[in-house]
């Protein structure tokens, strides 16, 4: 087996299902690129008795022929090909049978939304070959991926019809975290220094494929002019793919990225109804859940409307789309332009933003670090209604110990100075929570940087101290 990088609750899962002893179904989901053919492949590698693979966009008949030629394969090679979907399961039944002898018979089929062509009977003649026969086999394991998220929420785990409650396990695979990332890197290669994994992550997220694109050889600049800027740059032409790979029609999906986008702070359910002019209702909710599903938006509350799901704030938090919205959308001809924002504003500021970004998404690290991680908290945001300008404060950690962290988050590139008009606006933004939202709690003024605090007369403001390292555990 071929060395996996992080995955480890998710190796865990499927090596105890595949010694469960009983009949599994496990459909496997997340993001194109994240790795869910390779994790299968590389766990499994020599046990399949049964593979094959759907095919993007290819008509019903060529799905049918690659499944019919999968059946030779792993079958008898002079078998005929099937001309619909219910012949295909029942080859496949008994080709598993004549297999059956108390050994784990494990089947994979990869891309399965791709076999799922319009009138083809796909799901029909799948459900049936599940549902009358393969369930009730202690030696099958069955393990289906696919990228199309939407298709497989819809049809398989949250399914109201033939397979409604049938899937026996689901996986969901998320981006590397920080931590995984440089684990990836260095087991690559890479020398990168934990600022450079930091300012590439901010730009690629944790996306494995991503990630293999990278040349050890050039910094981080020069590998973000030729993947994002250069005139046939791999990363500038995924925009496209990732979603229409991701989502049927996916149009819908990417005018939401697109308002998000335009929103640092986020905006609420009727905020994106209006802008987009749409209704509201059951698509507006089905496009954002399955965003969040997909790790590309957060739906996360204020501190004055915890909880209540129609008053979310939602916000875009995948850093791929972030990165190609801001910089790669309004289109540059400067095939070295990263390069060429080198300590310029422009640039230090899309790193300052990223950096909360990357926080959010390392909320469990932040919580290791602080030494709360068996502690029941909610985090939220917070926006001053009374104060002008209105003071706000991304991160809240509201702990059951009956503390809140409050916490300031600051990219640097050198240990962060707090000057006294720092200090000012930090107590300032403190005593105007507590007095418009009423909190008792006890207050931790916390900052999270890049590489510290500088010691200065106003420092000891920040009672609480973490830096990017922490992220990383």
């Amino acid at each position: 087996m071929e060395q996996i990088i992080g995955r480890k609750t998710e190796i865990r899962q499927l090596t105890e299902y595949y010694h469960s002893g009983k009949a599994e179904f496990v459909a496997v989901y997340g993001r194109r690129r994240i790795g869910k053919t390779y994790l299968v492949h590389n766990l499994f590698k020599d046990e399949f008795a049964f593979e094959m693979s759907g095919s993007i966009d290819a008509p019903a008949e060529a799905q049918l022929s690659n499944f019919g030629y999968a059946l030779r394969e792993f079958g008898d090679p002079k078998l005929p090909l099937p001309s619909n979907w219910t012949e295909a399961f029942e080859i496949l039944k008994q080709m598993l049978k004549s297999k059956l002898g108390g050994k784990r018979i494990l089947l994979f089929i990869d891309e399965l939304p791709c076999l799922d062509t319009p009138k083809s009977n796909f799901q029909q003649a799948f459900e049936h070959f599940w549902n009358s026969w393969a369930a009730n086999q202690n030696e099958i394991m069955l393990v289906v991926c696919g990228s199309a998220t939407s298709w497989m929420i819809s049809n398989l785990i949250d399914s109201h019809g033939g397979l409604h409650n049938r899937i026996t396990h689901e996986i969901y695979l998320a981006p590397f975290t920080l931590g995984e990332t440089e684990e990836y890197l260095q087991a690559n290669g890479f020398l990168w220094s934990r600022l450079s994994i930091l300012q590439i992550y901010s730009m690629m997220g944790g996306v494995p494929y991503y990630l293999s694109l990278l040349d050890k050889t050039q910094g981080v600049e020069a590998n973000v002019d030729r993947l994002f800027f250069a005139e046939r740059g791999e990363l500038k032409r995924e925009y496209d793919r990732l979603y229409s790979s991701l989502f049927r029609n996916s149009e819908i999906y990417m005018r939401v990225i697109e308002t998000l986008a335009k929103c640092k702070q986020g905006m609420t359910r009727k905020e994106i109804s209006t802008h987009l002019n749409l209704k509201s209702g059951g698509t507006l909710t089905k496009v954002l859940r399955e965003l969040i599903n997909c790790d590309f938006v957060r739906g996360y509350n204020t501190r004055e409307k915890k909880i209540k799901q129609k008053d979310q704030i939602y916000q875009l938090t995948d850093l791929y789309t972030l990165f190609y919205m801001s910089f790669c959308h309004p289109g540059t001809t400067d095939v070295a332009y990263w390069t060429h924002q080198m300590g310029k504003p422009r640039q230090n500021t899309w790193y300052g933003l990223a950096f909360e970004r990357i926080c959010m998404l390392h909320i469990p690290q932040i919580k290791k670090s602080l030494g709360i991680e068996q502690i029941y908290t909610e985090y939220y945001s917070w926006r001053s209604k009374c104060s002008t300008p209105a003071a706000q404060i991304d991160l809240l950690i509201e702990r059951a110990d009956h503390l809140i962290n409050l916490c300031e988050i600051k990219y640097s590139q050198s240990p962060y100075s707090i000057t006294k008009e720092e200090e000012l606006r930090i107590r300032t933004r403190m005593a105007d929570f507590v007095e418009e939202t009423g909190v008792r709690h006890g207050i931790l003024p916390t900052l999270i940087t890049t590489f510290g605090i500088r010691p200065t007369a106003h420092s000891a403001i920040a009672q609480v101290q973490l830096t990017m390292d922490d992220l990383f555990t």
